[in-house]
């Protein structure tokens, strides 16, 4: 289901205000109850929000909204102020070989979040999964085949602050995607370097098996 930015404009009210009922939201949405609970139901089905009962003296009983944790990431909790501190922690590392290992132990932590996310049995087919999950994210993402090899194109770079300041979290996007999709990736291309997307795609040496894979047999 996408991620509509009338979504996110209720997100951000609970975020900021906390549990609200359908008329509290209405009246500071300036739209109708129907309109309100469009959305809330919207909401309710990703798992971005929790109803919770309200009992009155009188009348019938009300219904509060409030985030999940779910809902609060998506609503701007990113913590990007620690999010860049820690990189910068990252890049004082003077140890190549322990800044490797942090970023794959790092990529690794990350592809385990989204796990139960990615299916499929081939390659292809987890990488529209992966597009689907980022989609839901607001990252747009789009799976092109090249010569019969699948390719990851990202068209916004989730990371721009960090990525302009150290091309190691291009790194670090490599190792969770190829982590996520189950094969080992390459970049290809890259938005620092004037592309126009940063692409990726399973190895040189895996990428001749496909071809080989779907090439046909002469009898």
């Amino acid at each position: 289901m996408p991620f509509l930015d009338s979504d996110i404009t209720v997100l951000d009210i609970l975020r900021k205000r906390g549990g609200m009922t359908v008329s509290e939201l209405s009246e500071c949405l300036g739209v109708t109850g129907t309109a309100v609970r469009q959305r809330l139901n919207r909401l309710l089905e990703e798992g971005d929000i929790q109803r919770e009962r309200m009992e009155t003296l009188r009348g019938r009983p009300r219904h509060c909204y409030s985030l999940t944790t779910k809902g609060r990431r998506r609503s701007g909790e990113n913590f990007a102020d620690l999010a860049i501190a820690l990189w910068q922690e990252i890049r004082a590392i003077d140890d190549a070989e322990m800044k490797r290992g942090l970023l794959q132990r790092v990529s690794g932590r990350m592809a385990q979040l989204y796990a139960g996310k990615i299916q499929g049995k081939s390659v292809t087919e987890r990488m529209n999964s992966l597009a689907v999950l980022f989609s839901e994210r607001r990252l747009p993402v789009k799976i092109n085949t090249t010569d019969g090899v699948p390719q990851i194109s990202v068209e916004v770079c989730p990371y721009p602050e960090l990525a302009e300041q150290d091309r190691s979290v291009c790194s670090m996007e490599r190792l969770l995607f190829s982590e996520m999709i189950g094969e080992t990736l390459q970049l290809t291309d890259c938005r620092l370097d004037g592309d126009c997307n940063c692409t990726f795609q399973v190895s040189e040496q895996d990428a001749n098996k496909m071809v080989m894979q779907i090439e046909p047999v002469e009898c």
